[in-house]
């Protein structure tokens, strides 16, 4: 309705593009009526006089139409400019009134798009409406018989195409939708390839851009499904007609029809209809469904007058857009308080939770892990320790979400993994740090889409102990090479990044492995210390069962919990354990000091192995001798 008082208000308009279309016309009448009667009364009598006339009155009749043709530029001119300024009121009014951030790709794109394609529109509906009209005026001034092989199949084919109209420009919105759906997530994901290298987490996001894949790839095939229509459409109306004549040929001049009229309606088919019904089905096809989508989109921004505006909720907001500061700067981030549905008694949502959890790698593969149930509230400071190679990396990977268990549930935050709204809930620290190049303040603020305050950031390096090696390296604007950083550098950045994020579930797996006993007990802290926040820590030492709440103990046929002092007593594995996670004994180094080979057993402060100690995923008796860590070697590392 809006487009049909959109045209009555520029009637005038209208009627000046009717009237020069009519040139175009007479143009499409003489291309068919003019050789007809050069062959019957010119050539075919014997009177070349006439027939050359008859072929001036043709190209006449083509100057006559490019005239009319420049005429209805200027006609289709005035139509459209009006409609693009309208959509550019809507679009700045959207923009400066709403201040809706999106104003400047509907005014510089979208409104371009509606533009340009209404005026094609325009040009291919009126030029197949005014051609048809002369086509067939032509053909009955010939011969009446031979509308009869033209007219119904030109008429069948426009009837289908019109019936396919509305079902092709859903399919076709829908198909956009699609196609933009995995630009963005693409656009997320492009840029992070080497985080999500990092974390292992290929198969989660390949999965997840395959959905968007499989959704476009569907809305493709539906799309062309209904361009067969179009095909349709046009073999019937356009090309049929060609077929009837000269399949009726020898009728047809049984019956009084003239060579020169049956050459007439051959050159009205081929050199008008076809043409024109060519150019309306895919200009009226394509960019009509196009021209609908666009200002669907940009409809609401001049026609919602007064329609209250609903914030997008965060897990909706753009992937580049900053998320509001917090009110209050803190140097430890504030993670989001547990909900509850009870007015009365309120128990807090774990912050993890897993239920009867399998997992194994293959089908018919010893599970890693069996029926392992386990609930951790906020606040919590678990230790998991265990034999290497038992699962240890396999529970952070389970609960992170990269790994999917063969059976049971998973919950972060009270979100199921793996999710969107759980990942978000968790930071996944691993034994290999990954830094990027650029500065440290881009290093440390990687996982806050909010700008994050240089004060916060220093508090932040203070409480993990990134101190020393910040003002070594000149200060947060300092460029980070991370091939001149040893492993324990690393590792420190990693952890300050992870420390500055929202998540309240921190899990560092082995993440503090090329640290000395006091970088590793200083980190381990400050992250027990965040408000509301869970620790859960692959242990590397028996310090780090110490500090903790409480230890999971892994054996892979089962699993025992509980506090440190509990698990002495109950648990001959933890046991066992601690008794070779014992104090070094200094009369045995690992290697004379500075010995041939050049190799120190004194390792730098805060970045190295402590003297010589049993790993806490290593076997009984397993030792690995301290080095200089600004070798990135990696001392007690798994893997």
């Amino acid at each position: 309705m809006r487009g049909l008082r959109f045209l009555w208000l520029r009637r005038g308009v209208l009627l000046r593009l009717v009237c020069w279309s009519v040139l175009e016309t007479v143009q499409t009448f003489l291309t068919g009526y003019a050789p007809a009667r050069a062959l019957d009364a010119g050539f075919l009598a014997g009177r070349a006089d006439v027939g050359l006339a008859w072929l001036g009155v043709a190209g006449l009749g083509v100057v006559v139409g490019a005239y009319g043709t420049g005429r209805v530029y200027a006609a289709v001119a005035s139509l459209v400019e009006p409609l693009r300024d309208r959509l550019v009121e809507g679009v700045v009014e959207r923009g400066v009134r709403r201040a809706d951030g999106g104003a400047l790709s509907g005014l510089t794109q979208q409104v371009e798009i509606a533009r340009e394609t209404f005026a094609g529109l325009v040009m291919v509906s009126r030029s197949f409406v005014f051609t048809a009209v002369g086509a067939l005026v032509g053909l009955f001034s010939l011969a009446p018989m031979l509308l009869a092989a033209v007219g119904p199949p030109l008429v069948a084919g426009v009837v289908l195409f019109v019936a396919s109209l509305r079902p092709l420009a859903r399919r076709q919105e829908a198909f956009l939708v699609a196609d933009e759906a995995l630009a963005e997530r693409l656009g997320e994901v492009c840029p992070g390839l080497r985080d999500i290298t990092a974390t292992g987490a290929e198969e989660m996001i390949a999965a997840d851009v395959g959905v968007r894949v499989d959704a476009e790839l569907r809305a493709a095939r539906a799309l062309a499904r209904w361009g067969v229509v179009r095909v349709a459409a046009l073999a019937l109306g356009g090309h049929l007609p060609i077929v009837l004549l000269l399949a009726t040929a020898p009728w047809l001049l049984a019956h009084g029809v003239t060579a020169g009229a049956l050459v007439g309606a051959v050159a009205y088919v081929t050199q008008s209809l076809l043409p024109a019904l060519t150019n309306l089905i895919h200009g009226l096809g394509t960019s009509g469904s196009r021209l609908t989508v666009v200002l669907r989109r940009l409809a609401p921004a001049s026609m919602s007058e007064g329609a209250p505006e609903i914030p997008a909720p965060a897990s909706e907001a753009a992937p580049d857009s900053p998320a509001p500061p917090p009110k209050t700067p803190s140097p430890t981030p504030q993670p989001p308080p547990p909900t509850t549905e009870h007015p009365i008694a309120p128990t807090p949502t774990p912050t993890l939770s897993l239920t009867s959890v399998t997992f194994a790698y293959g089908p018919d593969a010893t599970p890693v892990m069996k029926d392992l149930d386990l609930k951790l509230p906020p606040g919590s400071h678990l230790a998991v320790v265990g034999p290497s190679g038992i699962g240890k990396s396999t529970l952070t990977a389970l609960i992170a979400g990269v790994l999917e268990p063969r059976c049971g549930r998973i919950r972060v935050g009270g979100a199921s993994v793996p999710s969107v709204e759980a990942a978000r809930h968790r930071v996944l620290i691993p034994q290999e740090a990954y830094v990027f190049t650029g500065t440290v303040a881009d290093n440390l603020a990687h996982l806050r889409q909010d700008p994050v305050p240089e004060g916060e950031l220093v508090a932040a390096a203070d409480a993990v102990g990134l101190g020393p090696l910040l003002a070594r390296l000149g200060g947060l604007g300092a460029e980070v090479d991370p091939a001149v950083l040893s492993a324990g550098e690393r590792q420190l950045i990693a952890l300050t990044r992870a420390y500055l994020s929202y998540a309240p579930l921190a899990l560092l797996d082995e993440a503090t492995c090329h640290l000395d006993p006091q970088a590793e007990e200083r980190a381990e802290r400050a992250f027990a210390r965040r408000p509301g926040g869970t620790l859960v820590v692959v242990a590397h030492r028996i310090s780090s069962a110490r500090r903790a709440d409480r230890v999971l103990v892994m054996d892979g046929r089962g699993t025992a919990y509980g506090t440190h002092d509990e698990l002495l007593e109950t648990s001959p594995l933890y046991r066992e354990l601690v008794g070779n996670w014992g104090p070094p004994t200094p009369s045995q180094p690992a290697f004379p000091l500075r010995d041939a080979d050049r190799v120190d057993a004194v390792a730098g402060p805060g970045l190295a192995g402590d003297g010589r100690h049993v790993v806490a995923h290593g076997s009984v008796g397993k030792v690995e001798a301290a080095g200089d860590l600004r070798d990135r070697g990696a001392l007690g590392g798994e893997g």
